[in-house]
């Protein structure tokens, strides 16, 4: 019939997708079930990941399936210092590969959702994934959950840019995908929401709640029923807690905020040093597996994250010197991992290093204070936490993951104390997390994942009026009266010959009654002002409101960019302030629902 359209397979895709997109896009409970298909996703890939990494230890190392090679009693030197070595290799030529065909270095979620508006690329995802899960399975010290937050969080990112979520829903999106793959690494679905709030979205409001424990339960059962959560941790039996060992772990709380900074500062180092060293870059992780295989010779509790060692550590008694011995190894196994170029996160190697810490503080402690009868498995908990929260970030996070992990509440309290005093001081001391502390190492200087990438969008360029009034710096003030009447023109620009920024002139200034008598022969140079202070169009808001205060000036040009002077705009600081207000109000409403 005339005027029908005929439906063909194609337009009926599209008018599906058009639809699920606006349901997606006006229905919270639609959002939820999306995050929970995302964490559900997450949870599954864990899985496959954590039996990969299994599969590629026991294959390299000679091990049976269901045994961790942190555990290990033993390893075969030669596969000890092969492994680690050949994993180098291999992500030495991905890495030369990467660079030739000039891709971009990837996102991680952290940064994605600070700069990105929650736009990450799946393919470099899949890339990250795949780098850490060779740096793992082949024995650096470094884990595998760097590599899930970064599959989950691209995953959901890919399918949040399908779907053409906001800007607001796609960062929630991506923390939802990060927190379905933690809970299902962990077994720990609360720990799992609280990573996505403190660390990926970096905020908690009552409009993501439901979409972020939505993925994180998804993940969680995903994982449960495949192959069970692959760091799941089982604590002994936590003695009483008492009122007075809630001081006793606060202080354990500020010796891991000094031994974290040093481990980030460490970081840093270790990459210098390499970056420095006479190796070339195609060498450097293979130097760095041979060195890692090397401490492995001394015990296999190096290798890997060091899940199976820290579940064999809780459970035996070990003197003070052991203990000082494996803390010095496994952070210096992750630091020459990490510097020579391995992927992967400290998130499960800070669990391991802090319950080493804590020990030992419980070991030292029941020999000073016999009278205080603190449990050392509680000391180990808690330095589990702490040490976390000052590499990592998120004192909610890991305390819970100590609930999770004991199911005792009276320690959790005591945990939470410490955790939270540990975070005040890290953020007053030192300020940065192991993702932003990388972040600010490349340049940046965001310090948590909260959302500032509007503000970096919001530049100068976009603000400017782009159509200054200008004058050669030659003119007398009466042939700028005449040019510029007064009440035309607010700031006239003051260029030279050559078209060059010279400064600006206010019209009232010029007109003046006290120059009257010299205006036909004065230069108008002569009253130009913030000659030196000039703002570029790639500037964005905050840095454009800071030269306003320093300059002291209403008023400032805009320049092509530096090492010109061409004039190509001004930018008032009126305006910038109530742009930059609209913006912050219109953030503040994305982040509390009102928008939703």
């Amino acid at each position: 019939m005339a005027g029908v359209t005929a439906l063909t397979p194609v337009s009926v895709v599209l008018s599906l997708s058009a639809r699920l997109r606006g349901l997606v896009r006006g229905s919270n409970f639609a959002l939820t079930v999306t995050a929970a298909l995302v964490g559900g996703v997450a949870g599954v890939a864990v899985s496959v990941l954590s039996a990969l990494s299994q599969l590629a230890h026991a294959v390299l190392f000679n091990l049976p399936l269901d045994v961790r090679l942190s555990a290990a009693d033993h390893v075969a030197p030669w596969r000890a210092l092969a492994a680690p070595a050949f994993g180098g290799l291999i992500l030495s030529a991905m890495e030369v590969w990467r660079r030739r065909t000039g891709a971009s270095a990837p996102v991680d979620p952290v940064e994605a959702n600070a700069l990105r508006g929650g736009r990450m690329s799946l393919r470099d995802s899949v890339w990250v994934t795949l780098q850490t899960l060779i740096s793992n399975g082949f024995g650096a010290s470094v884990g595998l959950e760097a590599g899930y937050t970064q599959l989950g969080g691209g995953l959901a990112s890919r399918l949040g840019l399908l779907l053409r979520l906001r800007r607001a829903d796609l960062r929630v999106m991506v923390g939802c995908g990060a927190a379905g793959a933690i809970a299902a690494a962990f077994g720990a679905p609360l720990s799992g929401a609280f990573y996505a709030f403190e660390l990926i979205i970096g905020v908690y409001s009552v409009s993501n709640v439901a979409a972020v424990t939505g993925a994180s339960l998804a993940g969680y059962l995903a994982a449960q029923s495949a192959i069970g959560a692959p760091y799941s941790i089982h604590a002994p039996t936590v003695g009483n807690i008492q009122p007075v060992h809630y001081l006793v772990l606060m202080l354990l709380g500020l010796i891991a905020c000094a031994l974290g900074i040093f481990t980030l500062r460490a970081v840093a180092w270790a990459e210098r040093v390499f970056e420095t060293s006479a190796l070339p870059v195609s060498v450097r992780p293979v130097v760095g597996g041979l060195l890692v295989g090397g401490l492995a010779l001394i015990t296999p509790q190096v290798l890997a994250a060091g899940h199976g060692a820290m579940k064999l550590d809780l459970q035996l008694d070990m003197g003070a010197r052991f203990l000082l011995t494996l803390i010095a190894l496994k952070l210096l196994a992750s630091l020459i991992s990490l510097g020579s170029g391995f992927r992967g996160g400290l998130f499960f190697a800070s669990l391991f290093i802090g319950a080493l810490l804590g020990k030992l503080y419980g070991v030292e402690a029941a020999r000073l204070l016999p009278d205080l009868a603190i449990d050392p498995v509680a000391c180990a908990l808690t330095g589990m936490g702490v040490f976390a929260v000052a590499v990592v970030g998120g004192p909610l996070t890991m305390s819970f993951l100590v609930l999770e992990t004991t199911g005792d509440y009276s320690l959790t309290g005591a945990v939470l104390a410490a955790c939270v005093l540990t975070s005040l001081t890290v953020r007053e001391v030192f300020g940065y997390s192991f993702s932003t502390w990388r972040l600010h190492l490349r340049g940046e200087t965001i310090r948590s994942a909260a959302d500032v990438g509007w503000a970096r969008n919001l530049t100068v360029g976009r603000l400017m009026r782009q159509d200054p009034a200008t004058l050669p710096a030659s003119a007398t003030i009466a042939e700028f009266r005449q040019a510029y009447p007064l009440g035309s023109r607010h700031m006239v620009v003051l260029i030279d010959a050559q078209g060059q920024y010279c400064g600006l002139v206010q019209t009232a200034e010029a007109f003046a009654a006290e120059l009257d008598h010299v205006a036909s022969r004065r230069s108008v140079h002569s009253l130009a002002h913030w000659r030196e202070a000039v703002l570029t169009p790639d500037m964005d808001i905050k840095a454009a409101m800071s030269l306003f205060d320093q300059a002291e000036a209403e008023t400032l040009a805009v320049v092509s960019g530096a090492g010109q002077a061409k004039v190509v705009g001004l930018l008032t600081e009126a305006y910038a302030s109530r742009r930059y207000a609209e913006e912050l109000d219109k953030a503040h409403r994305s982040l509390s629902g009102e928008d939703a």
